[in-house]
């Protein structure tokens, strides 16, 4: 269930709840008692960062690279293939 933010047009008196998604949008305020309450609209409360797969997994061609970190030039370690197989090069 997501939590709803409102704020009081007549009082400013702001407050969060948790409800359904069907539920109706509260109206009446807790605070002044006023039909005056409107919902907010708010961040989410979580956020998606780092090397999860919506960033290096299903990409065409089978090269798997990170989209933050990827500057597109083919002189740097990880796009020549020298540290690709994990082994030190003598």
């Amino acid at each position: 269930m997501p939590i709803y933010e409102y704020e009081c047009k007549a009082c400013g008196h702001r407050l969060e709840k948790l409800q359904k998604i069907s539920a109706p949008a509260l109206t009446d305020c807790p605070a002044c008692e006023a039909s005056k309450l409107s919902r907010l609209v708010s961040a989410a409360g979580f956020r998606l960062a780092g090397g999860g797969w919506y960033e290096t997994d299903f990409k065409a061609g089978g090269t798997k690279r990170n989209l933050a970190g990827d500057s597109g030039k083919s002189g740097d370690a990880t796009s020549s293939g020298a540290a690709t197989n994990g082994k030190a090069s003598a």
